[in-house]
């Protein structure tokens, strides 16, 4: 399938058919997430993979009783990671292993370094966030290109969600990202006029 096709023929998925994605689907999808770009390549996210139907069950009360919950095979919550300095490390560790030149490494490092010791703890959240978002069009598309639908979910309460999953404190959900296979009829796309959008 061509991009353009699979940018026109995503839609948010409402409601889910139940069926399970195949495993091999599933880890092409999460790779595709994984190789997301980021800022400095820091990848400032945790991505939690919900399967069970019980904590499914449990979470669909903390999002509007949206049945993309409990209706889809995987949930994925999106979750920004804030604590930057251990991410740097693991990005320079890479950049050492693959072979970059050590001047340019040490560059690199004090760059990011600098970077982020320049931000305050709203500041780093809000670089978290934004990088997630593009990991998240990355989960849309991807799934879309191999057959899987999605949808996107930005209403819910992450404070709910966190304690319901167990997630570390440093982990704060962002967006979710409900995947399987349709059991609705997409709408028509609309979008803004090209005229409106650009200039």
């Amino acid at each position: 399938m061509e991009f353009k096709d699979i940018v026109m023929q995503r839609y948010a998925t409402k409601q889910f058919d139940g069926r399970m994605i195949e495993e091999a689907k599933l880890f092409a999808l999460l790779d595709i997430i994984r190789y997301s770009p980021s800022a400095f390549n820091l990848q400032p996210w945790k991505i939690k993979v919900v399967t069970a139907s019980k904590i499914k069950a449990n979470l669909r009360p903390h999002a509007n009783d949206q049945p993309q919950i409990t209706s889809c095979s995987h949930l994925l919550v999106f979750c920004a990671n804030a604590e930057l300095e251990p991410l740097v490390d693991k990005v320079v560790d890479g950049m050492r292993s693959g072979g970059m030149a050590a001047d340019t490494v040490r560059q690199y490092e004090a760059m990011m370094k600098g970077y982020v010791a320049s931000m305050n703890p709203e500041q780093r959240m809000s670089f978290a966030r934004e990088q997630i978002h593009i990991a998240l069009a990355n989960a849309v598309n991807g799934a879309k290109s191999l057959g899987i639908d999605s949808c996107p979910m930005g209403g819910f309460d992450p404070a709910a969600f966190a304690e319901v999953l167990f997630l570390p404190e440093e982990y704060v959900p962002v967006v979710l990202c409900a995947i399987g296979y349709a059991a609705d009829t997409p709408p028509p796309k609309w979008r803004l006029p090209r005229e409106e959008v650009f200039f």
